[in-house]
């Protein structure tokens, strides 16, 4: 049975992925816990950028921030977060080019 906080959960997930620095920033808190600059200078953006984008996973529950002395550490904030990028990364899709001629577009037909 699905519940709506299935349902919210699963679209705060999908939002969160909807974007490529969320998406990266996702992918290497899987691996080990970290900090903005760390991860700002690993994925290629500025730290405002990143903050900006830690905020938003924050705020759909995904990440916590672990306070540090002066600093913050950020982490995934459930560890069946990582699973389920782990299983993500697994798939293999079919596509069909006529419903997406562009690789990279973010939404299909």
């Amino acid at each position: 049975m699905e519940t709506l906080m299935h349902t919210d959960a699963l679209a705060r997930f999908g939002y969160a992925l909807s974007d490529a620095t969320r998406t990266q920033i996702l992918l290497r808190l899987r691996h080990a816990p970290s900090y903005p600059a760390d991860l700002a200078e690993a994925i290629g953006v500025s730290r405002q950028v990143l903050s900006n984008h830690l905020a938003c996973l924050r705020g759909c529950g995904l990440v916590v921030a672990v306070p540090e002395g002066r600093r913050s550490r950020y982490d995934l904030a459930d560890p069946r977060i990582g699973h389920a990028l782990d299983d993500l990364i697994g798939l293999v899709l079919a596509v069909d080019p006529a419903c997406c001629p562009d690789a990279d577009a973010h939404a299909c037909c």
